[in-house]
C-alpha cells in the first residue's frame, strides 16, 4: 500500500480557469411560467422518460425546453 498524503495543499501544477458561472442574481431570477394541463400520448411520455433517464434530467424539463425552442424558432420569423 502506498504512502497516504494527508494535506489540503494542491498537488501538481495549478492552472487558473476563467470564471464561467453566472452571478447569483441570475440563478435566482424567476421564470415567467404558467401551469397548464396537457394530455400527451403514453408513447411520447415513455420516450421522454427514457431520454430523461439516459441524460440524468427530468422529462418535464425536456418537454418544456422543446416547446420553448419551438416557440422561439417561430417567434423570430
Amino acid at each position: 500500500m502506498g504512502k497516504r498524503i494527508e494535506s489540503e495543499m494542491p498537488v501538481g501544477r495549478l492552472v487558473r480557469v476563467k470564471d464561467f458561472l453566472p452571478p447569483p442574481s441570475e440563478l435566482a431570477a424567476p421564470r415567467d411560467e404558467v401551469k397548464v394541463t396537457l394530455a400527451l400520448s403514453r408513447r411520447s411520455i415513455a420516450f421522454f422518460k427514457a431520454q430523461a433517464r439516459r441524460n440524468h434530467t427530468k422529462y418535464q424539463r425536456m418537454i418544456r425546453e422543446l416547446v420553448d425552442r419551438y416557440a422561439s424558432h417561430y417567434l423570430t420569423k
